[in-house]
């Protein structure tokens, strides 16, 4: 697909730029600095890795979640004499999303923290780019709906959504009925534990969570594969962005991690996107949609595939699936109680103060207790229950470790 060749410099500010995908729009950035250009940078507490970045492309904002680490990068920037102007906390972020520099924000913090300012940016009428699957997760019909009022675009960074969105039709006004798709094919990878015997499970490790065979990621998002929570979060995710009904939408287990998703069309047709397991690919498509720019990726040679391999997956082995698209039928705000219970959880386990297969035990016994059908209209709603869902979960994550302990 070619665009409109039109050659104005693109304003991008990079939300997370020091994570994995922050990292990879960086890359991209740099291959193209007649398109693009970086106008501001984000990081929680990584204050040296952000300095660096804001050496390398002078932004007119770089934010810190952590105030110290402002303070501290403040100090660097003023000492080197840089324009650059240093922003502090939630409101920071918030500032940059909305700043009229940026054309474009790459939304890559992960977890419930990225909510706000994604929906600021939402609010201001951007070009957002969708990295984390919290905003959608938590407040999907808000975000949904303040990108209709706005103007915004959404374009999705998931290797996963982004495959769909090319797989999709342009035009959808009639929704995916109209426009003859009967399902949307997720490729999940099955993670570290696909082939592990369950019973083998209570004993995983940090380290082996997050030693995914195919991508390179943060240990959160890692763990989450591992689980498959990640994969549940992603078809709420597709339920917002593709206007879709959850059982509009399959789970495959395709472990080689080169056919990124799929949909079929009510003619019998299957439509795929596939690719090198590289995020610079779906970034490099989102920063330059509906044009076509040099990601840095090698080519797929089909020929060098030994095979590609796609099964059903196992919810039995893998319960945090399961309850995630329960969540999805369920809607209201379980995707926020879900997320919020998942984050502790996670949080708990990569601490070594909980073990993997009670990741899913703390999900479930959380939302088993909340009431999801609150208000999921509004921003102070879906905050409400995130805060009484990691109340709960942490809770519930002390009686299952002292239980295990036992």
């Amino acid at each position: 697909m070619t665009g409109t060749n039109d050659t104005a410099v693109n304003g991008v500010a990079v939300l997370g730029a020091t994570g994995s995908i922050g990292l990879s729009t960086l890359d991209v950035i740099a291959r193209h600095p007649g398109r693009f250009r970086v106008v501001a940078l984000s990081a929680h507490r990584q204050v040296d890795a952000l300095w660096e970045q804001v050496i390398a492309f002078e932004p007119v904002y770089a934010a810190m979640a952590d105030p110290d680490a402002a303070a501290d990068l403040e100090r660097r920037v003023r000492e080197r004499g840089l324009a650059t102007r240093v922003l502090a906390g939630p409101d920071g972020l918030e500032t940059i999303a909305r700043a009229p520099e940026a054309d474009t924000v790459m939304a890559a913090i992960v977890g419930a923290a990225g909510l706000i300012s994604t929906l600021a940016a939402v609010r201001e009428g951007k070009r957002v780019l969708l990295a984390n699957k919290e905003p959608l997760v938590m407040a999907g019909g808000l975000v949904m709906r303040t990108a209709a009022e706005s103007g915004a675009t959404l374009l999705p960074i998931d290797s996963e959504h982004n495959a769909v969105f090319q797989c999709l039709p342009p035009a959808r006004a009639a929704g995916l009925d109209g426009a003859g798709v009967e399902r949307i094919l997720l490729t999940a990878s099955g993670g570290p534990f696909l082939r592990r015997g369950p019973e083998t499970l209570a004993s995983v490790t940090p380290d082996e969570a997050c030693a995914h065979p195919n991508w390179a990621m943060g240990r959160k998002i890692s763990v989450d594969s591992a689980t498959m929570m990640n994969k549940g979060l992603e078809v709420i995710e597709a339920c917002w962005l593709f206007d879709a009904a959850p059982e509009k939408i399959e789970v495959v287990v395709h472990p080689q991690s080169i056919v990124h998703s799929l949909v079929r069309y009510v003619d019998g047709s299957v439509l795929a996107e596939l690719g090198h397991a590289d995020m610079r690919t779906p970034i490099a498509h989102a920063l330059s949609w509906p044009d076509r720019v040099d990601a840095g990726v090698p080519p797929l040679d089909l020929t060098a595939l030994a095979g590609l391999e796609f099964e059903p997956p196992d919810t039995g082995r893998f319960p945090a699936l399961r309850i995630a698209l329960a969540a999805a039928r369920a809607g209201g705000t379980a995707g926020a109680v879900m997320n919020a219970a998942n984050e502790v959880a996670v949080e708990r386990f990569l601490d070594r103060r909980l073990g993997f297969p009670a990741i899913a035990g703390v999900i479930e016994a959380t939302l088993g207790e909340a009431a999801v059908d609150g208000d999921a209209d509004s921003l102070e709603g879906i905050l409400a229950a995130d805060r009484a869902a990691r109340e709960r979960a942490a809770i519930h994550a002390e009686r299952m470790a002292e239980t295990c302990t036992q």
